[in-house]
């Protein structure tokens, strides 16, 4: 029987990075941006709460960008609040490089199984997709899809019942199928 599995993201992740008022190392974004224009020059930033204090702290988006070189769809776009482009924007490696952060997706995504009806069947094919780019550990996965422990994950993969292309105990963010064996 083959099955297909989804990971979604439910919210955005939480940003990896110190906050100028206190000593803490996280940050929620709230998918909201600050526009800021200097005559032909603009600047544009994704805000973000320290989930301590509470004190706003802004990802660079733009940096004294020549207004004309901004696409109009992006310009609208951050003028109205996108959500889907802070989460885009929070994927973009070059985002995340300028800005020196990286993302805990702790408590942010969630799998998405067809049906419980792959439980009873001696032999299950599967195939997991990733809705955005989540690392997550493909045991973990398994484990919560069958309703199994990470330590019996393991076992039924060193017993040959379990069997997949990648690697189980790293984390991956590409899709992959695997088939389990009852």
């Amino acid at each position: 029987m083959l099955t297909c599995w989804v990971v979604m993201p439910t919210c955005l992740p939480t940003v990896l990075r110190r906050c100028r008022a206190c000593p803490s190392g996280r940050l929620r974004p709230n998918g909201k941006f600050r526009v800021n224009a200097h005559h032909k020059l603009i600047d544009a930033w994704l805000l973000a709460l320290c989930t301590t204090c509470g004190e706003t702290a802004r990802i660079t988006v733009l940096e004294r960008t020549h207004v004309r070189s901004v696409r109009p769809g992006l310009l609208d776009r951050l003028h109205a609040n996108d959500p889907d482009l802070a989460a885009e924007l929070l994927h973009d490696p070059v985002v995340r490089r300028r800005n020196r952060l990286a993302l805990d997706w702790a408590g942010a995504w969630r799998l998405d199984t067809d049906d419980a009806d792959h439980l009873d069947h001696e032999v299950a094919d599967v195939t997991v997709r990733f809705a955005a780019p989540i690392p997550v550990r493909p045991a973990r996965l398994i484990a919560d899809g069958c309703a199994l422990s990470r330590g019996e994950v393991v076992r039924l993969a060193e017993e040959g019942k379990l069997v997949s292309a990648v690697r189980l105990d790293r984390r991956t963010s590409v899709g992959f199928t695997f088939t389990l064996k009852r």
